[in-house]
């Protein structure tokens, strides 16, 4: 009677967990996941590129703020309890999200726009920093020997499954209406931002119920909480070595093996690959659909052989494939091959004339069927010089494409094989973590080395891979390079420091 009662408590603080954090990740992602609309209301018209290179910058500033949110909000659940503290980290992440749709565009406040939700955007990374560290503890402080990497895989599907619920949810508002409706400065984009209040008091309700960590309150009525967890955890010679450790041998290629996975494939489909909205994030929902259930099997592989050589492994087959994978996305989407095997065309032209001059732009647009399922539009700009009539032709760009069925199931095969190696570095990293360090300084420990590797390494590969991409416009793969290299200093660090360790104990 006793091992059913403890497995239903078991069970509850899984559940529990995993839903208030899976939101968080809810909650964060929503924004990147609209940064080409975000890019178009907070910023000023003109320059699109400049316009969402400022948005990716703030995007990226949420992960920046992410360690400060470890160190905070880890010092108060190391001082406090798990519970109390990620109980706060939602309650935040939530609010600030909820306010980012409130924000008025740049054409109703000015400056002030993208000012308040950069102010916003830091508190969800603060927010951030603090949650990830307290479920993973909380939940490994739970679990019982021997399966403390399964149940920890749990909290590690919350990533991606808040991943999935943005897209989801973007897509289900975007569908249900018009383009002009979507993108509007009060239009159907705010939606998914104000459903996150109804998400987080859900979630906030259910976390009430919760009782704190075993091992923390043990350590509480002993009276052993360490009064000062940041300098126990980084004065300390031993225990700064493990957080290095943590950091450029585990936590860092982890980061960038998950954002190339995710958000560099779907920016690079819809940028790069050049498809349209609804196609690029039904790839991505089918292929972490797919996927997700691999967390929870490395997480249980990694109770049986170990955390260390599952997480290198997934580290090496991103820097082996990276480029052939992006490669094939781009050339199997290429139009030059479908040109013989156009079945209908629509051609609208546009002209209108330049300012302070007698010139005109002309506007082609062209909408093509190919006869194997495809479409894609074809969009060019030419400048009519009035005086001589010559027409200076601009270079066209393919926009929103439909892939025919067969390719577009082959790159959900290939975004699933992205989001596979994401499942092997990120399934066991929690258990890894939580075991490297003491009870009475874990929640500090551990969360500073995952928000810088995940946060900051992670974070910014959206960033850096569109910025290397406007730098160095002729190689379109570019932006992999910096996933690839930093996997691989990981990768080489993890290698010749890490240890093997299974199952060690959590109780000290």
């Amino acid at each position: 009677m006793k091992q059913v009662s403890e497995a239903a408590v078991l069970r509850k603080v899984i559940g529990a967990s995993s839903l208030g954090t899976m939101i968080e990740w809810y909650d964060f992602y929503i924004f990147g996941m609209l940064a080409k609309t975000i890019s178009t209301e907070f910023f000023p018209e003109g320059n699109s590129t400049a316009a969402l290179l400022s948005t990716l910058a703030i995007f990226a500033a949420g992960f920046i703020v992410r360690p400060f949110g470890a160190l905070f909000f880890g010092r108060l659940g190391d001082l406090l309890g798990r519970k109390s503290t990620f109980l706060l980290t939602l309650i935040l992440m939530g609010g600030s999200t909820f306010l980012i749709g409130l924000v008025p565009g740049y054409q109703t406040i000015g400056i002030a726009a993208p000012l308040i939700v950069l102010l916003l955007r830091l508190l969800q990374g603060l927010a951030l920093g603090g949650e990830y560290g307290g479920a993973a503890t909380y939940v490994a402080e739970h679990a019982p020997p021997g399966k403390r990497g399964y149940y920890t895989s749990w909290i590690q599907t919350t990533a991606t499954l808040g991943l999935f619920l943005a897209l989801g949810v973007i897509m289900l508002v975007k569908m249900n209406m018009s383009d002009d409706h979507f993108n509007t400065e009060w239009g159907g984009w705010r939606y998914p931002f104000w459903f996150s209040i109804v998400l987080v008091v859900v979630s906030v309700y259910i976390r009430l119920k919760m009782e704190e960590s075993p091992l923390f309150a043990r350590l509480k009525s002993e009276g052993k909480v360490v009064k000062n967890p940041l300098k126990e955890s980084f004065r300390k010679k031993a225990n700064f070595k493990m957080v290095l450790l943590a950091l450029f041998g585990a936590a860092m290629g982890q980061g960038v093996i998950w954002y190339t996975g995710q958000f560099y494939a779907q920016s690079f489909l819809e940028t790069k690959v050049a498809l349209n909205f609804e196609q690029s994030r039904s790839i991505l929902l089918w292929a972490i659909l797919l996927a997700t259930p691999f967390f929870i099997v490395f997480g249980w592989l990694s109770d049986k052989i170990g955390r260390k050589w599952i997480m290198l492994a997934g580290m090496l087959l991103g820097i082996l494939t990276y480029r052939p994978i992006f490669n094939t996305l781009l050339t199997d989407a290429g139009t030059d091959q479908w040109s013989m095997a156009i079945s209908n065309s629509q051609v609208q032209k546009e002209t209108r004339p330049l300012a302070n001059s007698n010139d005109s732009l002309v506007k082609t647009i062209t909408h093509i069927e190919v006869s194997n399922g495809a479409t894609y539009t074809r969009e060019q700009t030419d400048t009519l010089h009035t005086a001589t009539g010559v027409i200076a032709e601009g270079k066209p760009v393919i926009r929103d494409k439909v892939l025919p069925r067969p390719v577009y199931w082959k790159f959900v095969g290939l975004v699933f094989l992205l989001i596979f190696y994401v499942t092997m570095v990120y399934g066991p990293i929690a258990a890894f973590l939580v075991e490297l360090f003491p009870v009475h300084i874990r929640y500090t420990s551990m969360s500073l080395p995952y928000h810088i590797g995940n946060g900051v390494f992670g974070g910014l590969v959206p960033f850096i891979g569109v910025l290397l991409q406007t730098t160095f416009t002729e190689d379109p793969m570019v932006g992999l390079w910096y996933p690839i290299g930093i996997a691989a200093l990981s990768f080489v660090i993890g290698v010749v420091y890490l240890s093997n360790k299974i199952d060690k104990d959590v109780s000290d």
